[in-house]
């Protein structure tokens, strides 16, 4: 029941000293322990997930956990508990956070140009977690508490991205010297390059993808004259890094490994978020139309994101049709299906297929977020409840969830419960005091004594947590 409790062992020292862990406020130590770094991980994350540069975009985030656990099984810390997420970022990067935390800009995932080629990306960065890179860099600031160190990590990302605009966050976390620190060293780069190599070849992917996609960066790189995406500014590819790379790949055979549909789907969806409406669906339509690019599914795919958009949903419905004719047991589609069915307004028919999507599906987070809210509109609360809590169970970090869980106790009645959720929707986003608030307001509006202490006790973790702040 208590949902800060992950949260809080994970983010902050206080209990952890007191059940005799190591002492979370000294990092004096040579290389912190991964104890400290996904401690860092959790507090940088907190406040990315509270950023308007977060992309809370269930399909692409899962998509990007499907890839990238698939190589994490592979890695000499299988059993590190990785997180990967998407940023609304049109630039070419991507990072990782001490203790399993790797970002991926959109402007990344549109940049590969096959699915081993993003693997290649991901391999890269989960060797800069399992070599602890950033544990090593952030160790140096040694007479820092573990907050400032996780505020530290934020700037030094924000600075790796945007020198200018990151300069007050660095300031604001006393990072000092740390902007010397701020990209990897050739050597950590050259270690991941080496075993984000080998994740690739256990894994099942086209080893061949990651010099071919640092040299079309480096390619970019001439063009640009000079202003070279991201990427290759936080990551500096040198000649002899590729040389090195090509050198390793030369002596496997070369594998051509087909694409999932969902990489292809998922492009899909982002070309389609960044274009408008009108120019989207004569983007698609043209696609369609001259059959000499592209994978038609997939464009199909994206004309009914456009359609819908454009509120179109007779054509959209045709569309999606066709798409399901071609197209069975594919979550991404099965998920469009039922957005475009609940458009026509046919009640029954919707609960019908969201009932069997949702048993074909059961932890597809896009899928449960469409079937709670239908569940809310037509007076189905505490079904909705259910399901809910039972996924939540499985993302205790998701701010969505929580929030229909808040919407379906408000509409059971229950005040303590819905200022609970919205307690915990908060927190996860770093908003610790609007947190507190919520639950002083649970804690007015009384419940058992089991209830009570529970609440109690997550506001004294709460305020520990301000206290712990820099």
């Amino acid at each position: 029941m208590k949902k800060l409790t992950a949260l809080v062992l994970l983010c902050f020292a206080s209990q952890a000293i007191a059940e005799g862990l190591p002492d979370l406020g000294d990092v004096s130590q040579a290389v912190l322990t991964p104890l400290q770094e996904r401690q860092i991980g959790q507090q940088s994350m907190m406040q990315i997930r509270g950023s308007r540069q977060f992309l809370d975009d269930p399909e692409v985030n899962d998509y990007l956990n499907l890839i990238g656990d698939r190589l994490v099984a592979n890695s000499n810390e299988p059993a590190l508990n990785f997180e990967f997420f998407a940023m609304n970022d049109e630039t070419v990067n991507a990072f990782a956070i001490p203790g399993g935390f790797i970002g991926v800009n959109a402007g990344l995932l549109l940049t590969t140009q096959s699915e081993s080629e993003l693997a290649s990306v991901l391999g890269h960065e989960i060797a800069h977690v399992t070599q602890h890179h950033y544990a090593r860099l952030l160790s140096g600031t040694q007479n820092d508490s573990l907050a400032s160190m996780a505020a530290i990590a934020v700037a030094i990302l924000a600075a790796r991205n945007s020198p200018q605009t990151s300069q007050a966050a660095i300031m604001g976390a006393q990072a000092r010297a740390v902007q010397k620190q701020l990209d990897f060293t050739r050597l950590h780069e050259q270690e991941a390059d080496r075993i984000g190599l080998d994740l690739l070849e256990r894994s099942g992917f086209n080893a061949h993808a990651m010099p071919e996609f640092l040299e079309r960066l480096q390619r970019a790189t001439r063009l640009l004259e000079g202003n070279a995406p991201n990427y290759m500014r936080t990551h500096p590819i040198t000649s002899e890094r590729v040389a090195d790379i090509e050198n390793r790949v030369s002596k496997q055979p070369y594998r051509l490994i087909p694409d999932s549909l969902d990489f292809q789907l998922i492009r899909t969806k982002l070309i389609a978020h960044q274009k408008s409406t009108s120019d989207a669906i004569s983007y698609f339509d043209h696609a369609l139309n001259d059959k000499k690019f592209g994978n038609p599914l997939a464009q199909r795919y994206g004309l009914i994101l456009a359609l819908m958009r454009a509120n179109d949903t007779s054509r959209a419905k045709q569309e999606s049709d066709i798409l399901r004719a071609q197209v069975q047991g594919n979550a991404l589609i099965d998920t469009q299906t039922g957005q475009v069915i609940a458009a026509q307004k046919n009640d029954p028919a919707t609960l019908n297929y969201y009932q069997a999507a949702v048993q074909s599906h059961p932890q597809y987070r896009a899928l449960i977020y469409d079937y709670a809210q239908l569940l809310l509109r037509t007076g189905q609360a505490e079904i909705a409840s259910r399901m809910l809590s039972d996924r939540i169970t499985r993302y205790p970090a998701d701010v969505t969830l929580y929030n229909l869980q808040a919407h379906a106790y408000q509409l059971l009645n229950k005040p303590l419960e819905q200022h609970q959720a919205l307690a915990y929707s908060y927190a996860w986003q770093g908003n610790i005091r609007a947190a507190i608030e919520q639950l002083e307001l649970a804690k007015q509006a009384g419940g058992s004594f089991y209830q009570m202490s529970i609440i109690e006790s997550d506001l004294r973790e709460l305020r520990g947590m301000l206290q712990v702040r820099p």
